[in-house]
């Protein structure tokens, strides 16, 4: 039974779908057709290039060294070139900063050493042991300075804090101003028109420059003059300041406190001193010694020590607490004292005998007896002027022996040892040393200072600049 239900239907046409596909294959050929037809027209419309627009063949391989290359053809990075390269720029970092941390160490330590230093200066108790190194002196360039309005002995000398300046004095009324770089005279004056004495013809004499000092800050110089006067110049200018009267005899000493402009003075009259330049003033008057002052020293504490010549005593003065500390010690007549330290202090005189002191105790520590020998009667050779490099264990002491000696404090500052004898001709009548210790002056003379007993005619009347050779100075000089 047939029926519509069971009919198949027709089956639908293909060629809807073949015709799509040769339409889309058709497209494709156009398309390729179209671009080779454009490609060729573009071509033809190019121009044609020279042989001179092309390289020729080192230049090609020349450029070829800048040709870059794409990331695909670059070498790559690998993981570990990337650790090492990581790793250097850190090390080097880690160097720069260390190199940094080393030089702020370093400055640290500058610093602080030098406070370190300073503090200990100012309450005295800095230390430094220089006399060991001392291996001798240059004798090839020993410096002699002479000047024909200084052909009289010379008694005293100041030299400033930076040692460029030296001032000497002598038995004549200039006082030369050298320069040491060149050793040439740079300026002088004439003490003589301030003499005040001559001019109230109290007292008709000649001056005699046998004390000066310098301030610190090189502000002022004091000087005597063989007077009961003390004249102030200003060392920069040459030019008079002030001169000081209260002495009742012949101003013998002079020192400046250190740092400060606080002068003490010591005279024939038994009396020190002290003057304030600040205010250009008397402040007061110390008496203790039975016989005139022949020495005074100070440092930074307020207090002066002084020898008292025939006395024989050594009188340290304690200015704030106004009293007075005295020790003895020498046979005979006392001529010099300086102080060491603040807590040390050397002296000698007339006896020959050379003695180191404590502030502690009353007797010496030690004491270095004919320090310089006997003259060919049996007498000592009295000691004229001693030196030290304060804070050190250097000293320095002439007379007119013909040497100059040089002694190391050793034994904490307990003994005496001699370490060195410089030769010199006449009286040695003042000695200084440079802040380092590095070079001693000495002012000569055919007399003493003081006086015209004894006349040395082989001495000569001149300075001596003598420069102390160190064992790396020494080794260094040899090479």
């Amino acid at each position: 039974m047939s029926s519509s239900f069971f009919l198949k239907k027709e089956p639908k046409s293909n060629k809807k779908r073949k015709q799509t596909l040769e339409d889309k294959k058709a497209g494709k050929l156009s398309k390729k057709f179209s671009n080779e037809a454009n490609f060729s027209s573009s071509k033809n419309d190019e121009e044609i290039a020279s042989d001179d627009e092309y390289p020729s063949g080192n230049e090609a391989i020349g450029n070829n060294n800048n040709l870059t290359f794409s990331s695909d053809e670059a070498e790559e990075e690998t993981p570990q070139d990337k650790r090492l390269r990581l790793a250097k720029q850190y090390l080097e970092e880690i160097e720069k900063q260390e190199l940094e941390k080393a030089k702020d160490r370093q400055l640290h330590d500058q610093v602080s050493q030098r406070l370190q230093t300073e503090y200990l200066d100012s309450v005295g108790k800095l230390r430094k042991n220089i006399a060991a190194s001392i291996d001798g002196y240059d004798v090839e360039n020993l410096v002699k300075l002479k000047h024909k309005k200084q052909h009289l002995p010379l008694c005293s000398l100041a030299l400033t804090p930076d040692g460029q300046i030296l001032f000497s004095g002598g038995k004549t009324q200039y006082v030369l101003k050298w320069n040491l770089k060149n050793n040439r005279v740079v300026g002088m004056f004439n003490v003589e028109p301030y003499n005040e004495d001559i001019n109230k013809g109290v007292l008709k004499r000649r001056s005699h420059v046998i004390a000066m000092c310098i301030s610190s800050d090189m502000r002022y110089l004091a000087l005597a003059d063989n007077g009961k006067t003390i004249q102030i110049w200003c060392p920069k200018e040459l030019k008079h300041l002030k001169t000081f009267h209260g002495h009742r005899d012949v101003v013998t000493c002079l020192v400046f406190r250190k740092d400060t402009h606080e002068l003490y003075s010591g005279s024939n009259d038994r009396s020190v001193k002290i003057w304030s330049l600040d205010e250009m003033a008397y402040v007061e008057s110390l008496f203790g010694h039975q016989a005139g002052v022949t020495g005074i020293d100070a440092l930074a504490r307020e207090r002066a020590i002084s020898s008292g010549g025939p006395d024989c005593s050594l009188r340290i003065w304690k200015i704030t607490e106004e009293s007075q500390l005295i020790y003895n010690g020498h046979q005979d007549r006392v001529e010099s004292v300086k102080f060491l330290n603040e807590e040390n202090f050397i002296s000698s005189g007339t006896d020959g005998s050379l003695c180191l002191w404590s502030a502690l105790k009353k007797k010496s520590l030690h004491t270095e007896i004919l320090s310089h020998g006997q003259q060919a009667n049996g007498d000592a050779n009295w000691l004229t002027a001693i030196a030290c490099v304060v804070n050190t264990d250097l000293i320095a002491s002439g007379s007119c022996d013909g040497f100059i000696r040089l002694w190391q404090a050793c034994d904490h500052h307990r003994k005496l040892k001699q370490i060195l004898k410089i030769p010199v001709e006449g009286f040695v009548n003042s000695l200084t040393f440079n802040q380092e210790g590095t070079r001693l002056f000495a002012a000569l003379g055919q007399e003493h200072r003081l006086g015209r007993w004894l006349r040395l005619s082989e001495g000569k009347n001149q300075i001596v600049i003598i420069d102390l050779l160190r064992n790396q100075t020494r080794k260094d000089a040899n090479k």
